[in-house]
Protein backbone atom coordinates (compact mmCIF):
# COMPACT_ATOMS: atom_id res chain seq x y z
CA UNK A 1 0.00 0.00 0.00
CA UNK A 2 1.25 3.50 -0.84
CA UNK A 3 2.43 5.65 2.05
CA UNK A 4 -0.12 8.37 1.27
CA UNK A 5 -2.88 5.85 2.04
CA UNK A 6 -1.39 4.90 5.40
CA UNK A 7 -0.80 6.76 8.65
CA UNK A 8 2.70 7.06 10.09
CA UNK A 9 2.53 6.62 13.85
CA UNK A 10 5.44 7.62 16.08
CA UNK A 11 5.05 5.85 19.41
CA UNK A 12 6.83 4.68 22.54
CA UNK A 13 6.82 5.27 26.25
CA UNK A 14 6.67 8.87 27.45
CA UNK A 15 10.16 10.45 27.27
CA UNK A 16 11.43 7.76 24.89
CA UNK A 17 12.42 10.00 21.96
CA UNK A 18 9.12 10.34 20.11
CA UNK A 19 9.51 14.11 19.78
CA UNK A 20 12.94 13.64 18.22
CA UNK A 21 11.51 11.24 15.65
CA UNK A 22 8.74 13.70 14.80
CA UNK A 23 11.38 16.41 14.30
CA UNK A 24 13.36 14.12 12.03
CA UNK A 25 10.36 13.20 9.90
CA UNK A 26 9.31 16.84 9.67
CA UNK A 27 12.80 17.86 8.55
CA UNK A 28 12.83 14.96 6.13
CA UNK A 29 9.74 16.20 4.31
CA UNK A 30 6.98 14.17 5.97
CA UNK A 31 4.03 16.32 6.97
CA UNK A 32 3.27 16.00 10.70
CA UNK A 33 -0.04 16.24 12.52
CA UNK A 34 0.22 18.67 15.42
CA UNK A 35 -1.93 21.38 16.96
CA UNK A 36 1.04 23.08 18.69
CA UNK A 37 -1.01 23.49 21.87
CA UNK A 38 1.87 22.15 23.95
CA UNK A 39 4.77 24.43 23.19
CA UNK A 40 8.52 23.96 23.54
CA UNK A 41 10.01 24.16 27.02
CA UNK A 42 13.15 23.18 28.95
CA UNK A 43 12.30 19.49 28.66
CA UNK A 44 11.67 19.58 24.90
CA UNK A 45 13.42 22.69 23.53
CA UNK A 46 12.36 21.89 19.96
CA UNK A 47 8.73 21.19 20.78
CA UNK A 48 6.51 18.21 21.50
CA UNK A 49 4.72 17.77 18.15
CA UNK A 50 1.58 16.61 19.96
CA UNK A 51 -2.02 16.47 18.79
CA UNK A 52 -4.61 16.59 21.56
CA UNK A 53 -7.29 14.71 19.61
CA UNK A 54 -5.29 11.47 19.80
CA UNK A 55 -6.06 11.24 23.52
CA UNK A 56 -9.78 10.89 22.70
CA UNK A 57 -9.38 8.39 19.83
CA UNK A 58 -11.37 5.67 21.59
CA UNK A 59 -14.37 8.02 21.84
CA UNK A 60 -13.83 9.96 18.60
CA UNK A 61 -11.52 8.82 15.81
CA UNK A 62 -12.75 11.35 13.25
CA UNK A 63 -9.26 12.84 12.94
CA UNK A 64 -7.80 9.61 11.56
CA UNK A 65 -8.67 9.88 7.86
CA UNK A 66 -7.10 13.34 7.55
CA UNK A 67 -3.83 11.89 8.88
CA UNK A 68 -3.25 9.58 5.91
CA UNK A 69 0.21 10.13 4.48
CA UNK A 70 1.22 12.15 7.53
CA UNK A 71 2.95 11.40 10.84
CA UNK A 72 1.23 11.60 14.21
CA UNK A 73 2.62 11.00 17.68
CA UNK A 74 0.90 8.68 20.18
CA UNK A 75 2.20 7.41 23.50
CA UNK A 76 2.22 3.62 23.41
CA UNK A 77 -0.94 2.89 25.46
CA UNK A 78 -2.99 4.74 22.81
CA UNK A 79 -1.95 2.30 20.07
CA UNK A 80 -4.72 0.00 21.23
CA UNK A 81 -7.30 2.69 20.40
CA UNK A 82 -6.40 3.07 16.71
CA UNK A 83 -9.24 1.73 14.53
CA UNK A 84 -8.35 -1.28 12.39
CA UNK A 85 -10.14 0.27 9.44
CA UNK A 86 -6.90 2.14 8.63
CA UNK A 87 -3.35 0.97 7.88
CA UNK A 88 -0.42 2.21 9.94
CA UNK A 89 3.36 2.25 9.80
CA UNK A 90 4.52 2.45 13.39
CA UNK A 91 7.94 3.82 14.33
CA UNK A 92 8.30 2.59 17.89
CA UNK A 93 10.95 4.35 19.95
CA UNK A 94 12.83 2.29 22.51
CA UNK A 95 15.02 3.85 25.19
CA UNK A 96 16.97 2.57 28.18
CA UNK A 97 14.29 2.34 30.88
CA UNK A 98 16.43 4.06 33.52
CA UNK A 99 16.84 7.03 31.19
CA UNK A 100 13.09 7.14 30.63
CA UNK A 101 12.51 7.21 34.39
CA UNK A 102 15.24 9.82 34.96
CA UNK A 103 13.76 12.03 32.25
CA UNK A 104 10.24 11.74 33.65
CA UNK A 105 11.38 12.53 37.17
CA UNK A 106 13.34 15.56 35.95
CA UNK A 107 10.32 16.86 34.05
CA UNK A 108 7.97 16.36 37.00
CA UNK A 109 10.44 18.10 39.30
CA UNK A 110 10.52 21.11 36.98
CA UNK A 111 6.72 21.18 36.94
CA UNK A 112 6.54 20.90 40.72
CA UNK A 113 4.62 17.64 40.56
CA UNK A 114 5.23 14.56 42.73
CA UNK A 115 6.70 11.49 41.05
CA UNK A 116 5.25 8.00 41.45
CA UNK A 117 7.75 5.64 43.16
CA UNK A 118 10.34 4.56 40.61
CA UNK A 119 10.00 0.83 41.23
CA UNK A 120 6.25 1.05 40.69
CA UNK A 121 6.60 2.86 37.37
CA UNK A 122 9.38 0.52 36.19
CA UNK A 123 7.22 -2.54 36.91
CA UNK A 124 4.19 -0.96 35.23
CA UNK A 125 6.15 -0.07 32.11
CA UNK A 126 7.61 -3.57 31.98
CA UNK A 127 4.18 -5.21 32.03
CA UNK A 128 2.87 -2.75 29.45
CA UNK A 129 5.75 -3.31 27.02
CA UNK A 130 5.66 -7.07 27.37
CA UNK A 131 1.98 -7.08 26.41
CA UNK A 132 2.46 -4.56 23.62
CA UNK A 133 5.37 -6.45 22.06
CA UNK A 134 3.16 -9.55 21.87
CA UNK A 135 0.21 -7.59 20.48
CA UNK A 136 1.87 -5.54 17.74
CA UNK A 137 2.98 -8.43 15.46
CA UNK A 138 -0.57 -9.78 15.56
CA UNK A 139 -2.10 -6.63 14.03
CA UNK A 140 -2.46 -7.07 10.25
CA UNK A 141 -3.22 -3.36 9.81
CA UNK A 142 0.07 -2.31 11.47
CA UNK A 143 3.68 -2.61 10.34
CA UNK A 144 6.23 -1.77 13.01
CA UNK A 145 9.86 -0.69 12.99
CA UNK A 146 11.63 -0.60 16.35
CA UNK A 147 14.09 2.29 16.69
CA UNK A 148 16.60 2.57 19.52
CA UNK A 149 16.75 6.14 20.79
CA UNK A 150 20.10 5.45 22.42
CA UNK A 151 21.67 4.23 19.18
CA UNK A 152 19.96 6.92 17.12
CA UNK A 153 21.71 9.61 19.16
CA UNK A 154 25.09 7.91 19.14
CA UNK A 155 25.05 6.56 15.57
CA UNK A 156 22.18 8.06 13.53
CA UNK A 157 23.57 6.78 10.25
CA UNK A 158 22.89 3.24 11.44
CA UNK A 159 19.11 3.69 11.78
CA UNK A 160 18.17 6.44 9.34
CA UNK A 161 18.49 4.25 6.21
CA UNK A 162 16.16 1.67 7.77
CA UNK A 163 13.64 4.39 8.65
CA UNK A 164 13.75 5.82 5.13
CA UNK A 165 13.29 2.34 3.65
CA UNK A 166 10.40 1.59 6.05
CA UNK A 167 8.67 4.75 4.81
CA UNK A 168 9.03 3.89 1.16
CA UNK A 169 12.07 6.06 0.55
CA UNK A 170 10.12 9.27 1.04
CA UNK A 171 11.90 11.14 3.84
CA UNK A 172 15.22 12.75 2.94
CA UNK A 173 17.96 11.02 4.93
CA UNK A 174 20.34 13.99 4.96
CA UNK A 175 17.67 16.34 6.30
CA UNK A 176 16.63 13.80 8.93
CA UNK A 177 20.25 13.48 10.03
CA UNK A 178 20.46 17.26 10.51
CA UNK A 179 17.69 17.08 13.13
CA UNK A 180 19.76 14.85 15.42
CA UNK A 181 21.54 16.96 18.04
CA UNK A 182 23.54 14.91 20.59
CA UNK A 183 23.65 18.00 22.83
CA UNK A 184 19.98 17.38 23.59
CA UNK A 185 20.72 13.85 24.80
CA UNK A 186 20.27 14.36 28.51
CA UNK A 187 19.42 12.00 31.39
CA UNK A 188 21.71 9.38 29.91
CA UNK A 189 22.87 6.39 31.90
CA UNK A 190 26.43 5.11 31.94
CA UNK A 191 25.31 2.01 30.07
CA UNK A 192 23.03 2.86 27.18
CA UNK A 193 21.82 -0.60 26.30
CA UNK A 194 18.46 -0.56 24.57
CA UNK A 195 15.43 -2.59 25.67
CA UNK A 196 14.96 -5.87 23.83
CA UNK A 197 13.52 -5.35 20.36
CA UNK A 198 10.73 -7.82 19.94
Amino acid sequence: MALNAEIIVVSGLPRSGTSLMMQMLNRGGIEVVTDEIRTADADNPRGYFEFEAVKRTRQDSAWITAARGRAVKLVSPLLYDLPNSESYRVLFMQRDIEEVLDSQETMLQRLGRPAVPREQIRASFGVHLERLYRWLPQQPHMRTLMVSYNRLLSDPDHDIPAIVDFLGGQPDAHSMRAAVDPALYRNRTTATTSPPMS
